[in-house]
């Protein structure tokens, strides 16, 4: 029996190496066993023949027009639209090309489970919650004499970096806390607070855009992940950190409250550089011991980890399509 096609429009392709690209790419990859997949910027996107029967859409904004046109050429045909946080907690306010590609689609895919109530309520029926996913990483022995911790997002408003330059200020050199900082350099005011936050305090390094696995590699050797967004879908890297055994120190805002659920221990408040740096310390002081913070939310980040399974979310894109056959 032929399978079914399905389209991914992405508006992010490998080029980007961020997180809307590594979902798109997961999905293909997790859907190839039961339908026909291929990735696309937009759709139409030329291929010759085009008997594609769904369109999957990351981002209500920016792939607007293609929703648009398949909701024209296609109207009886399944649209699925995932959410990004740019589109939860900002763009679904009062963009009205947002608004249009909720309306137009079948069902709505978000990846963390705060992610419904951002919804207005008439729309939420039609809103299925899908967790990212990724292999799991053995979880490395660790030096107990400083605390290494590191920071994943492209330097960008929404990631708030500014939260992890003025938290690097606040902590002595002496003080056995080292901050590696990964991401592109997308705002060029972000990258100059960069140089000049390495330049005045060396236990931060600005390590610029790394390769996934890097990156990956340097989140499973790291006592802990600091994720400071302001806003958030549902991060790929707090899945990535779980999922290798190191625990996560997060801003208080839904995305991550979603991910990590609204018990976890390690939250600051949204842009409180003091808050992150009391926790830092808090977690280098249990090192030497192995109590504390960080072995409590370790097992806190070990408890959410069966939610970030590939077959997890495998199961939950097919129930969703199989909604729609």
């Amino acid at each position: 029996m032929k399978k079914p096609s399905l389209c991914i429009v992405t508006p992010a392709l490998a080029d980007a190496n961020n997180g809307n690209w590594q979902t798109a790419r997961r999905w293909a990859h997790l859907l190839s066993g039961h339908y026909v997949v291929r990735l696309a910027k937009q759709w139409p996107d030329g291929a010759a023949d085009d008997d594609t029967h769904i369109l999957l859409a990351l981002h209500a904004r920016r792939s607007a027009a293609s929703v648009a046109a398949w909701a024209q050429a296609h109207p009886g045909r399944p649209l699925v639209l995932a959410l990004t946080g740019t589109d939860l907690y900002r763009d679904i306010q009062g963009d009205a090309s947002a608004q249009r590609s909720l309306a137009l689609a079948h069902r709505l895919i978000v990846l963390q489970e705060q992610g419904p109530m951002a919804l207005p309520e008439a729309l939420r029926g039609k809103c299925r919650v899908v967790f990212q996913s990724s292999t799991r990483r053995q979880t490395l022995v660790k030096t107990t004499a400083h605390l290494r911790a590191v920071v994943v997002g492209h330097l960008r408003d929404e990631k708030w970096p500014q939260t992890v330059f003025e938290a690097a200020r606040l902590i002595g050199p002496d003080e056995g806390i080292f901050i590696d900082h990964i991401g592109a350099e997308l705002d060029p005011a972000l990258g100059a607070a960069a140089r000049a936050t390495q330049r005045d305090r060396p236990h931060y390094r600005w390590l610029g855009g790394l390769p996934h696995a890097a990156t990956r590699s340097r989140i499973q050797r790291a006592h802990v992940l600091v994720h400071p967004s302001r806003l958030e879908g549902g991060a790929h890297v707090i899945m990535e950190a779980a999922l290798c055994g190191t625990p996560v120190l997060a801003s208080r805002m839904d995305g991550n409250v979603g991910m990590l659920g609204a018990g976890y221990g390690g939250y600051f408040p949204p842009g409180d550089a003091a808050a992150l740096a009391a926790l830092l310390r808090r977690a280098r002081d249990g090192l030497a011991l192995g109590t504390g913070l960080l072995s409590t939310l370790q097992a806190q980040c070990a408890s959410r980890s069966a939610l970030f399974e590939p077959a997890a979310e495998r199961a939950a894109l097919l129930n969703l399509l199989a909604e729609l056959a």
